[in-house]
């Protein structure tokens, strides 16, 4: 495992930690309200030379360390057919790689960034799990990511509205600083992600879920469920075998009862295996009782994994079942096949010089 970078950024302090630092650096606390907005509202990850800073400011940037930018540079770009889709892949200062993906249409626009550098999870299904784990991300790594995106869209006149934690990694194997830099996207002073619009994704990490519950996050929850039983799920997700079932439903009825918010359950349909309509009542009875709403994803197959997406007709029949009980029941668009959108792909097809391949987002 390689250790995460141990010099810090603008970007991996909120706005009070800012005025925290410049405070015990002898500067004014009131210089904080400049930078910050353009770190986010300006999107200048060069700041040093600004005009408009008083000279207090001016030398606190040029002075010790800490206050490098940017943290992360892009050096792959690729585009779907359609032009909604945007996959990118980011170069840290330790030169690991981790990818973002910007989706969506004017006024509905998505990014899913990553949490770490490859996953412990080992999700047979992802092409992230199968690269395994190298390390966590700072919370500033994942804010430039964010930051990034706003940057491609302000070009364009648009903003970002969605934010997803469903990238490389996963979430609440890094929990603090997931939750720091999701602080510092939704402060309403800079980047503004209204919480609301913010999903963090689990792949059932039972701690994390009890954790988000009691700390009374804002941010939305999603848990990836994928199968009905612990033989089942433990084949395709093997971190069931720490926390099955009965605790991951336990700790997803705690979230409900505590937080008060709806919880968002994902299930990747994979031909064959658990996409048929009994699977769907089986679900039913699963999460009976909780204000849920459950996210289907047609599989999107990678080098890694032999399993075959399921025909649309097929993934309707099986909503079908779930939206009849009375639960809301999305299914998810086929979205950036050709541009490689599912976390890890872009990162495994430079690393193993083959084609892009296409996995699930």
């Amino acid at each position: 495992m390689v250790r995460s970078p141990l010099t810090a950024s603008l970007f991996d302090l909120s706005y009070p930690q800012l005025e925290a630092r410049l405070q015990r650096d002898g500067v004014r606390p009131i210089h904080a309200r400049a930078l910050w907005q353009a770190l986010y509202r300006d999107l200048d990850c060069y700041p040093r030379g600004r005009a408009d800073f008083l000279p207090p400011l001016q030398r606190w940037l040029g002075e010790g360390e800490g206050k490098q930018l940017p943290i992360a540079s892009v050096i792959d770009r690729i585009e779907s057919g359609d032009g909604w889709t945007r996959k990118l892949l980011f170069s840290l200062a330790d030169a690991q790689q981790v990818e973002a993906v910007l989706m969506g249409f004017p006024g509905r626009f998505t990014a899913c960034l990553s949490t770490q550098a490859g996953c412990a999870m080992g999700c047979v299904f992802c092409a992230t799990g199968q690269m395994g784990f190298v390390r966590h991300l700072r919370p500033g790594e994942i804010v430039a990511q964010a930051v990034e995106a706003q940057r491609i869209l302000a070009s364009e006149g648009d903003s970002l509205r969605n934010l997803v934690m469903m990238g490389m990694g996963e979430p609440f194997h890094n929990y603090e600083a997931v939750m720091e830099a999701l602080r510092i996207i939704s402060d309403s002073r800079g980047l503004n992600v209204t919480p609301s619009r913010i999903t963090v994704s689990t792949v059932g990490v039972v701690p994390g879920i009890v954790r988000f519950a009691e700390e009374r996050a804002r941010f939305n929850l999603a848990v990836s469920l994928h199968a009905t039983t612990d033989e089942e799920r433990s084949a395709l997700v093997p971190v069931n075998q720490r926390w099955p079932l009965s605790e991951l439903l336990e700790a997803c009825r705690y979230y409900l009862k505590v937080s008060g918010q709806r919880l968002f359950f994902g299930w990747t349909l994979i031909e064959g295996r658990n996409d048929s309509p009994d699977q769907a009542r089986q679900i039913v009875e699963l999460i009976r009782g909780m204000d849920a709403h459950v996210n289907l994803i047609r599989l999107n197959p990678t080098t890694g994994f032999d399993g075959v997406t399921p025909g649309q007709s097929a993934a309707e029949a099986f909503r079908q079942v779930i939206q009849d009980a009375g639960f809301p029941c999305t299914i998810r668009q086929h979205r950036g096949i050709d541009v490689a959108a599912g976390c890890g792909q872009l990162k495994a097809a430079r690393v193993q010089g083959g084609q892009h391949a296409a996995e699930i987002l």
